[in-house]
């Protein structure tokens, strides 16, 4: 009983496991448009996103009999997409300037912010990221990846990755004082 609690798909994941199209397709329901939505922020791209969100499906439920209920299906299946997605942008040779190349930046003391931008405009701002900057961003943002997890995900130094993150705040920031 527990476990049904844990993860309200619990009925729908066991299903899938015996094979039930009808449960597939209602998984499939349920959660294509958020995990098209986490790969189309972190790609950029609506024909990448929608080629990663078809792959990580099929991946899933290849991979289903491996998921154990440590976390619930959403968080596991999200890894999945969130790991495709950067395994399409090191294919692409994603851009990172190396910290090394960086003079060192005082870390930053987050303030409560000042103003009040709408959805839209941020993620504009976003988007017009370079891509080494989006991809940190997001992964810190909106993933909640720690430095050391992207660091270790990308093929990055910790210091880069904070770099790449202070400066992609930094960016947004200047994006947003434009409006």
């Amino acid at each position: 009983m527990a476990k049904r609690e844990f993860d309200i798909h619990f009925d729908l994941v066991a299903r899938c496991k015996n094979g039930e199209q009808k449960a597939q397709y209602s998984l499939y329901e349920l959660y294509a448009k958020a995990m098209y939505n986490t790969a189309l922020r972190i790609l950029g791209n609506a024909d990448d996103a929608k080629d990663i969100l078809q792959e990580s499906f099929v991946d899933m439920f290849t991979k289903l009999d491996t998921f154990r209920m440590e976390s619930s299906f959403g968080a596991w299946f999200k890894r999945i997409v969130v790991n495709k997605s950067i395994n399409h942008l090191k294919r692409n040779k994603m851009v990172f300037q190396d910290s090394n190349d960086i003079p060192d930046m005082p870390e930053e003391e987050e303030e409560s912010p000042r103003f009040n931008y709408e959805v839209k405009d941020v993620k504009r701002a976003v988007s017009k990221l370079p891509q080494g900057y989006k991809i940190v961003f997001d992964l810190y943002m909106f993933e909640d990846f720690s430095h050391r997890e992207i660091a270790s995900e990308l093929g990055i130094s910790e210091a880069t990755s904070k770099s790449q993150l202070s400066r992609a705040k930094k960016k947004v920031r200047q994006e947003l004082e434009l409006l």
